[in-house]
């Protein structure tokens, strides 16, 4: 049982659901505002803080078999059982299974990742706000065409209300307190896979400042060749 966070404004496990949408190959393929491996990085984040502080996820995908191709595996590996809403609306917000879906939580609070900024972020944004949420864009998960579609459309996006995060800021507003022992240890294992230095500097500090045992991660398996 998670110990409950006061809220006050902040976000919470308790009070948001987090969905993320098209989170592609093909619509990974036309980003270039951003470094790829980044965006995936900076999701995993978000989805496994989502997981660990166990968060309702939503997973929406756009015309899989005809276009976009199937969910990044990095993020199924995370939610293997969770059902995909597939639209084939770039706007999510039109899609009357994803609504439902985001409707079934009760939550109000919305922390969104997706991929384009501009189109399948911006579009559901405005007409969840317009319907009475509150919208958080984790603009490090989001990517565009390009730099200026990009930030053209955060800019919209803030215009209308939506309050821009990050997926580190999102994990850490979710922890709020290092005494909160029951999430720590994932906390900290997400930071030092996914945190870069910051990830770094906490290995360093554990092991050369508090004279802890350096982290034991699984040993590499190669994997076989398919048929």
């Amino acid at each position: 049982m998670l110990k409950a966070r006061s809220e006050k404004g902040l976000l919470t496990p308790e009070n948001c659901v987090v969905t993320l949408i098209d989170l592609q190959p093909q619509m990974l393929f036309g980003v270039t505002s951003h470094d790829r491996q980044s965006i995936i990085n900076n999701n995993m984040i978000l989805a496994k803080a989502a997981k660990v502080f166990d968060l309702p996820v939503v997973l929406s995908t756009v015309e899989t078999e005809s276009f976009s191709g199937k969910i990044w595996p990095q993020i199924k590996s995370v939610y293997p059982d969770l059902p995909l809403v597939e639209r084939s609306s770039m706007n999510s917000w039109d899609d009357k299974n994803f609504v439902a879906a985001i409707e079934k939580t009760g939550k109000k609070k919305i922390v969104m990742s997706g991929l384009w900024t501009q189109i399948c972020v911006t579009l559901p944004s405005i007409q969840a706000i317009h319907d009475g949420y509150e919208v958080y864009v984790v603009e490090d998960c989001c990517g565009d065409v390009s730099a200026l579609a990009h930030n053209n459309a955060m800019q919209r996006l803030i215009q209308v209300g939506v309050k821009p995060v990050t997926a580190l800021q999102v994990m850490l507003e979710w922890q709020r307190d290092w005494a909160n022992k029951d999430t720590y240890p994932a906390v900290m294992d997400i930071v030092k896979t996914h945190g870069g230095a910051y990830g770094v500097g906490v290995e360093y500090a554990a092991t050369m400042v508090h004279h802890r045992p350096p982290t034991i991660l699984p040993e590499y398996q190669v994997p076989q060749t398919h048929d």
